[in-house]
């Protein structure tokens, strides 16, 4: 069983400055993540990966196709102005995901940090 892809529809939305492919990954409910189909697509129509956003996948009982909705944009910084942040994190490996999560809550919490010491030093000199 060879994983197959056939392109349904290929529609270029203009208003949102994006394309909009709907296809068919033959031979590949279960088997497939969004991330490795996303792969598939970019080696089909030889685009860059990254600006390759997975919005749905599904498949259908007793059958082994899956049916697949992606959003193709012309830069990374399109698709972070227009789409949620989760579909973003989505499109990342989990160990890229991961690294980013982490590094932006250590972030916060020395924001966090530096903002309850300046508030306890500002309070001491208030008292006469």
């Amino acid at each position: 069983m060879s994983l197959e892809v056939v392109i349904l529809e290929d529609h270029n939305n203009t208003l949102l400055n994006r394309r909009e492919i709907k296809s068919v990954l033959k031979n590949s409910a279960g088997k497939v993540k969004r991330v490795d189909a996303a792969d598939m697509i970019a080696k089909q129509l030889n685009i860059d990966r990254n600006v390759i956003i997975p919005i749905s996948m599904k498949c259908e009982t007793g059958k082994s196709d899956t049916y697949a909705t992606m959003y193709i944009y012309n830069d990374e910084d399109e698709a972070k102005k227009q789409l949620p942040r989760y579909r973003i994190l989505r499109n990342m490996s989990k160990e890229e995901r991961k690294t980013l999560l982490d590094q932006e809550k250590a972030n916060r919490l020395k924001a966090k940090q530096a903002t309850a010491a300046e508030a306890k030093s500002g309070s001491r000199g208030g008292r006469k």
